[in-house]
This record gives structure tokens, C-alpha cells and sequence, in this order.
């Protein structure tokens, strides 16, 4: 099994600032690892002498990537449910190769050691993760920015805040990543996103040619500038509402309804603040 470590990083540019998950910042590790697993195969051919069959998998099929690990003796499965690794925490991306060879297991990782410790679950803004180990996805918000291809549920965009793609939070408050070191230099790089007003401009051809490389083209354009909308709705920028104007002429239905929801929640904000402030 493999892994790779990042730190989340909001985008950089001028107005309201976004959030991306640390394992979209460079490379997709659905491109990076393939080749790296068939030089291993190669290696391990090499020293077996001859050709051994042989299936590798990188969350592209019906593997349980997170109990094998366990039961391989890397780490043990979380509150959050995801992998945790005693000495580098859980910014871990995971692939494996079944091979057709007699080898040796290591002993399972049987400790647990998240203690009493519910950080993840106090941080989780949505509810998501449940005490027994498992979370509800339909309110994960790596599913709701990336996975789900309909409308997100309105009383779950609030809580979304800044992220437009995926989400760390769970694994930002884990004390175990005070471990995590800088991981590998392909899923290392600063994140791909600009300024949120700026992403919600961008266009087909922009979108597939920026993220050509990118996990984040699993959104697409209209789910990313889907997510794009709400994280500026939640942000309250004035500045954003010329921005979000025009983008209610957009191609796309499901970016027109967050759009509407967004400038709807900023002048709701502004409206209140004058209030607040006894402005006319």
C-alpha cells in the first residue's frame, strides 16, 4: 500500500478565498500510481524470476482498501474512519497489488488509539461522522462537492463554508497528523484554485484544460462552479455579487440555483448588518 500526505491551502487571489482538499492540490493519484505499481510488479518479477499474475487497484475497484491496511498492520481505522498511521497520521492515499505469490503476512494493527478523543466528530459541520465508526455521506461535504451530481440540500450549504472541493476538516483537528510530514512532491503543490469569484467565471474549455491532471475534474464544471457558489454565498462578499449577477446567465441549471441561493444569502447578510448597525 501507498501513501501521500498534503496540508490543506486556500486558494490565493484577490476577493473571497476557497478551501480544497489536500489530496487534490497536484497530480491524480488515479494517473500517478498505475505506473508506479507495474514498476513494482517488475521489480518483484525480477527477483522471483519470471512473470507473476498479478491485479493492482487504486480506489478503482471493489477493494476494502482501509481493512487491508489494518489487517497489513499500517494503521488502525479512526473516528473518522479514516486510516491512521501511529507515526504519520492519516493523509494517506491508498493503492494495492494482488499478487499470485505465497508470501509472508505482517501481523494486523489490533490497537486502537484515538482514545476518548472526539475532535473529528466536534469538528464535522455537518453531523456526518457517527459514533460507531461509520458517516452519513449523504451529509459528508467530500461527497456533497464532489460526488453528488444534483442539488445540494439547502439546509446542508451553510455548513459548508469554503470548501469547493472535498473536505479536511475531520483529519485538520486529528492530533495524529501533528505527525504527518510533507509526503510526496506529485500530491504536494499549491492548490489549484484562484480567487472564488474568478473560478466562477471560468469556462468548459478553461475547466477541462486547468484540471486536465487534477482530482478535481471528477466534479466537472457545473458541480465545481456548483460548490463554487455556495462557498461564495457563505463568504458574505458584496464584492461578489456583480460576479454572481452574470453567472445567473450560465449554461447550466444546477450552477443558476446555488447562484440564486448565494446572492440570496449575501443581501439576507447585508440586510442584517444594516439592521444591526440602524443603517438606512
Amino acid at each position: 500500500l501507498s501513501g501521500a500526505t498534503a496540508k490543506t491551502k486556500r486558494g490565493e487571489g484577490l476577493g473571497a478565498e476557497g478551501n480544497i482538499a489536500s489530496y487534490a492540490w497536484g497530480d491524480d493519484y488515479h494517473d500517478v500510481f498505475p505506473a508506479r505499481m507495474q514498476e513494482l510488479v517488475r521489480f518483484i518479477e525480477g527477483q522471483v524470476g519470471g512473470a507473476v499474475k498479478n491485479r493492482w487497484y487504486t480506489d478503482t475497484g471493489p477493494i476494502l482498501e482501509r481493512d487491508l491496511a489494518q489487517r497489513a498492520g499500517i494503521g488502525w481505522i479512526g473516528k473518522n474512519t479514516c486510516l491512521i498511521h501511529p507515526k504519520h497520521g492519516s493523509y494517506f492515499l491508498l493503492s494495492e497489488i494482488l499478487l499470485d505469490l505465497a508470501l509472508e503476512p505482517d501481523p494486523p494493527f489490533l490497537t486502537d488509539h484515538c482514545g476518548t478523543c472526539t475532535r473529528c466528530i466536534e469538528a464535522c459541520p455537518t453531523d456526518c461522522i457517527l459514533p460507531n465508526r461509520t458517516l452519513d455521506a449523504r451529509r459528508c461535504i467530500s461527497y456533497l462537492t464532489i460526488e453528488l451530481r444534483d442539488d445540494i440540500p439547502p439546509e446542508l450549504r451553510e455548513k459548508m463554508g469554503s470548501w469547493v472541493f472535498g473536505c479536511d476538516l475531520c483529519q485538520q483537528v486529528c492530533p495524529w497528523n501533528r505527525f504527518a510530514g510533507e509526503g510526496d512532491p506529485a500530491f504536494g503543490k499549491d492548490a489549484p484554485l484562484q480567487s472564488l469569484t474568478d473560478e466562477l467565471i471560468i469556462s468548459t474549455r478553461e475547466f477541462n484544460q486547468r484540471f486536465k491532471r487534477s482530482p478535481v475534474k471528477r466534479a466537472r464544471r457545473r458541480g465545481y462552479l456548483r460548490n463554487v457558489a455556495v462557498a461564495l454565498g457563505n463568504t458574505g462578499d458584496m464584492q461578489a455579487l456583480p460576479v454572481l449577477q452574470n453567472a445567473l446567465n450560465d449554461e447550466e441549471p444546477l450552477v443558476r440555483e446555488h447562484v440564486k441561493w448565494a446572492i440570496e444569502k449575501i443581501n439576507q447578510r447585508v440586510g442584517a448588518t444594516r439592521l444591526d448597525r440602524k443603517e438606512p
